[in-house]
């Protein structure tokens, strides 16, 4: 059962030194293997108004937008917008992985690309990526996966201009993909940042990309449909490498047309107290049902950092876990 709607904000910035804080035991465990806090839908927090809608919508949003626009593009706005804090506050409240949704405009001759969620964002990804990169050099020991993803109107062009940047952006910062990504190892090297790229072509070109990130997308309205499928998902094994349990719920027509004040915030907030007891229950590391990274909308309300955080606690590494062999294969859980 849904709880009341709470409409709490606040950032936590004790969070935003946690990897540097963890217990040394946990150092040498691969980061697939620890518990990630993630924002779904990163950068829709500055979604622009009047900007036209991406060219990944139906026909039938853009038709409507045209000439309807006073009536949709408001409705736009309201299911668009999954997070309200800036990418610095993102980090600084602790979350670790970033879900950049990348496009390029249709019919800009220019090779700006911008973030797309139903409509385009008004920063542009290179100043986001500096603004990422200013925050990292003033936390060494803290690390992020950036997430690039959909690619919507991007040709082989904009592609390299884009890890071009990545590349003079972050420099000697960037964990190549061949690396088990340890703390230990990341601290050794300075390496904080790992991209993963969605884009197949690109990946045998540059070691430092790593494969997409597989996001279990529940696709649901209700959020105990969600918790049945992210079950359903753990019962199936995890991924050997990263992955992402998305606890984000979709709306469809049909839910917006049932709910026409309501807002995907709103709808959010109302699934905080179930996806809280169910996220508490989690448990990082190698076995089948265990989680990695945790995703969602709205990040900074309810305790949701926090708690992916603490899950972390629960892992109990063998004492030669620093050794060689240890660490990537065997993990157990301690009582709580």
């Amino acid at each position: 059962m849904e709880g009341p709607l709470q409409t709490s904000l606040h950032v936590c910035h004790e969070n935003g030194q946690w990897m540097s804080e963890l217990p040394e035991k946990l150092w040498d465990i691969p980061l697939y293997n620890l518990a990630l806090p993630g924002s779904h839908d990163t950068m829709t927090y500055c979604l622009d108004k009047n900007s036209a809608v991406s060219g990944n919508e139906s026909k039938l949003v853009e038709f409507l937008n045209k000439f309807m626009p006073c009536i949709v593009r408001p409705i736009i706005m309201k299911w668009s917008i999954t997070q309200v804090l800036t990418v610095t506050e993102q980090l600084e409240a602790g979350v670790r992985y970033l879900d950049f949704r990348i496009a390029h405009k249709a019919n800009d001759p220019s090779m700006n690309l911008y973030f797309v969620h139903m409509v385009y964002t008004t920063v542009v990804v290179q100043d986001i990526l500096w603004e990422v990169l200013k925050w990292l050099e003033t936390h060494p020991q803290e690390v992020v996966i950036l997430a690039c993803r959909n690619f919507d109107g991007l040709n082989k062009k904009h592609h390299c201009h884009l890890i071009a940047c990545i590349k003079e952006i972050f420099q000697c910062k960037l964990c190549p993909r061949n690396v088990v990504p340890t703390l230990r190892t990341m601290w050794q090297h300075g390496y904080q940042v790992i991209v993963s790229y969605e884009e197949v072509m690109e990946l045998e070109k540059h070691c430092e990309l790593w494969p997409a990130i597989p996001y279990w997308w529940g696709n649901r309205t209700s959020t105990h449909a969600l918790i049945q499928y992210l079950e359903r998902m753990k019962r199936m094994g995890r991924p050997e490498k990263f992955f992402v349990a998305g606890i984000n719920l979709t709306e469809n027509l049909r839910y917006i047309l049932l709910h026409p004040f309501g807002s995907l915030k709103e709808m959010t907030l109302r699934s905080l107290p179930c996806l809280k007891i169910w996220v508490r229950k989690q448990y990082p590391g190698t076995q089948k049902e265990c989680i990695n990274i945790i995703a969602g909308d709205f990040i900074g309300n309810d305790d949701f950092v926090r708690d992916v955080i603490e899950l972390n606690t629960k892992i109990n590494p063998p004492l030669d876990c620093h050794s060689k062999a240890a660490g990537t294969n065997t993990i157990s859980f301690s009582a709580l």
